[in-house]
């Protein structure tokens, strides 16, 4: 999860103005990827040096298409490591307000995905894994599940769910407003 602590998330955007609803809980949760553009050089120059040392050793042992070869598998780790990249594009975003739940997926390519739930009616379902912890975690309003912070680590997935169900409980008792 690249994004913040979701408790300080909430508090950094607790106080937004935009429909005079106080947001009880925001989070943008993106893919963890620990390499960035200038390891992914190091690692593909390392690769590709020694692809072709190798490689140069078989073209002087008479053994040409195997040179060729070590380019291909150059060529596959590159490819997988966009891919790769790619991938990390995804993001999440999680807003609860007293009156709605709105979760924004974000694919790779940019394509999005919006739901919007009635926070009253909203459940969140924990799907247990006795060996593994928090598997999947679902919120649901109408028979209609929606399934967030997939790409998670364990961890972080029941940081989330703490998080949601803190929110949601908070809106389906109400918000109390002060008149000053």
């Amino acid at each position: 999860m690249s994004a913040a602590n979701p408790a300080s998330d909430r508090a950094a955007w607790a106080d937004d103005a935009s429909d005079g609803e106080p947001t009880l809980f925001q989070v943008r949760l993106t893919p963890y990827r620990s390499l960035d553009q200038r390891g992914f050089l190091i690692v593909m120059a390392i690769v590709a040096g020694i692809s072709f040392v190798c490689g140069t050793a078989f073209l002087l042992m008479g053994a040409w298409p195997v040179f060729g070869l070590f380019g291909l598998d150059v060529l596959a780790i590159w490819f997988a490591f966009r891919m790769n990249f790619r991938a990390a594009r995804a993001s999440e975003e999680i807003t609860v307000t007293p009156s709605l739940v709105t979760i924004r997926q974000i694919a790779p390519d940019g394509r999005w995905r919006e739901a919007q739930m009635n926070p009253l009616w909203t459940r969140l379902h924990r799907e247990l894994h006795e060996d593994y912890g928090l598997q999947r975690l679902t919120l649901e309003t109408r028979g209609q599940p929606v399934e967030v912070g997939s790409f998670l680590h364990t961890a972080q997935r029941e940081e989330l769910a703490n998080g949601l169900a803190l929110a949601l409980s908070q809106a389906k008792r109400g918000v109390v407003r002060s008149s000053f």
